[in-house]
């Protein structure tokens, strides 16, 4: 039985999951794999190539003959955090491949540990295969060394994400993602909606819609059609919603042109749920941050949303203490939090980054302040959380099976990601569930995140 208690860090992966078990005498290579689930899709696209050319997985150091490091480097303690576990690795290993995100930046890692094998950027996939050909060759055996059509997975298998596109065009100062990950390039629409119909095919119950910015897909391709499906999320939306898994968006960008996916959520084609990063309210930070839809008025586009569509559920993120943050901006942030009623807030405090724009504002916000203020933010997010779940008492609603153990079934609802939002637990009659199963259940219990409920 676990719980999603709100974080830091809402940007997270969830736990890569390694299962595979290698043949006698197969090179193994092992994988640690931080940061966002878009990261966590890399890992499992370099695995995927790794596993046909016959490596195996090993899931712990040990037994692995080198260990690949894809790191986050969204955040200075993103990069703290990637330091140390690269040099877990190559204390427990001594055999080390760094990728990913702070990748790009090479000095910064072999200053901090100048015996790692190689470092390559972010989805460099053949230098990071050729990295690992140079530390342990292949060994391949054809008649063993068989891969699933659904690749390597290191989600559950009844999830997983979709990615759709990689980079970004937005030049927001406190983000360093388009200099890490370049600028918007949308994979063809014909080519994800066949990974997406491989991954129903084995199993997948849901899938999980990610990228940099999922509202501008397709835009850097001017929209082309291509195998008769055109590149504009509205359209992949709809192919998504016809393969019959759940289908979750996120990364959604605030325009006003998201209103064309909501009608699709009330018809039950994709799931009533957006991902949407306002990161804040008061339309000064806004502008400091450069936010491209610092404009546009989010509470009427939130009553829009609700208006077509009552069921959805409304996560974001938001950022406290970015430099400039009045005590007069951050209270205009409480009373939109206030107005809005957002289902699932997630949050940060300000950090500097190297690199980007914002570390040379002025009036940057004291640590105790930044603190103060993610407390009063977290508490109000807290209460309007535990005030919506409150109404779901009495509710019969349908949830996914994500894990059965001795003490109970959790499940998530529509309106929850896996490891980022909360849990709907079973504790009686569930021992026959199994992880996948949609299943339909009364709400009997809320807490200040999470349900409990009982098969119905």
């Amino acid at each position: 039985m676990t719980t999603n208690p709100p974080d830091l860090r809402p940007d997270l992966a969830p736990r890569a999951k390694i299962g595979d078990t290698p043949r006698p005498g197969q090179p193994t290579i092992g994988m640690v794999s931080l940061g966002c689930p878009k990261a966590l899709v890399d890992s499992e696209r370099i695995l995927t190539r790794l596993r046909a050319e016959g490596y195996g997985i090993s899931p712990d150091y040990k037994g692995a003959d080198a260990v690949i490091v894809n790191t986050c480097g969204f955040l200075d303690s993103a990069k703290a955090e990637s330091l140390d576990a690269i040099g877990e690795a190559l204390s427990e290993n001594g055999r080390v491949i760094v990728t990913g995100c702070l990748g790009a930046e090479p000095e910064y890692i072999t200053g901090a540990h100048p015996k790692v094998l190689a470092v390559t950027g972010p989805h460099q996939y053949e230098q990071v295969l050729d990295a690992v050909h140079g530390a342990v060759p292949p060994a391949p055996d054809p008649f063993v060394d068989l891969l699933p059509a659904s690749g390597v997975s290191l989600t559950p298998r009844h999830y997983s994400y979709l990615k759709i596109s990689e980079g970004c065009n937005h030049r927001c100062k406190f983000c360093i993602i388009p200099d890490m990950r370049g600028r918007l390039v949308s994979r063809p629409a014909h080519a994800v909606v066949r990974e997406a119909e491989r991954l129903v095919e084995a199993g997948v119950k849901e899938l999980l819609v990610i990228s940099q910015d999922t509202s501008a897909y397709g835009a850097d391709r001017k929209h082309d059609t291509e195998r008769g499906i055109r590149t504009h999320i509205d359209d992949l939306a709809r192919e998504l919603g016809g393969l019959g898994a759940w289908v979750r968006l996120h990364y959604v960008y605030p325009y006003p042109r998201v209103r064309q996916l909501i009608p699709m959520m009330a018809e039950g084609l994709i799931l009533p749920y957006l991902d949407i990063p306002f990161q804040h309210a008061h339309p000064e930070t806004l502008k400091r941050m450069a936010r491209p839809a610092a404009g546009i008025r989010t509470l009427d586009e939130i009553a829009a949303w609700r208006d077509i569509c009552p069921d959805i559920t409304l996560r974001s993120t938001f950022i406290v203490g970015y430099p400039g943050e009045t005590e007069e901006e951050f209270q205009t942030l409480l009373d939109w939090l206030d107005e809005a009623q957002l289902d699932r807030v997630g949050c940060f405090q300000y950090e500097n980054v190297a690199g980007a724009r914002s570390a040379d504002l002025p009036d940057h916000v004291a640590e105790d302040v930044k603190q103060d203020r993610w407390d009063r933010f977290m508490a109000k997010a807290q209460a309007i959380s535990e005030a919506k779940l409150a109404q779901k008492v009495g509710q019969r609603i349908e949830v996914i099976v994500d894990e059965v153990d001795a003490e109970a079934a959790t499940c998530r609802t529509k309106g929850d990601a896996p490891e980022i939002d909360g849990n709907l637990f079973i504790d009686e009659g569930f021992e026959a569930l199994s992880p996948g199963d949609i299943v339909t259940v009364e709400v009997d219990e809320a807490g200040e995140y999470d349900l409990w409920g009982r098969l119905v």
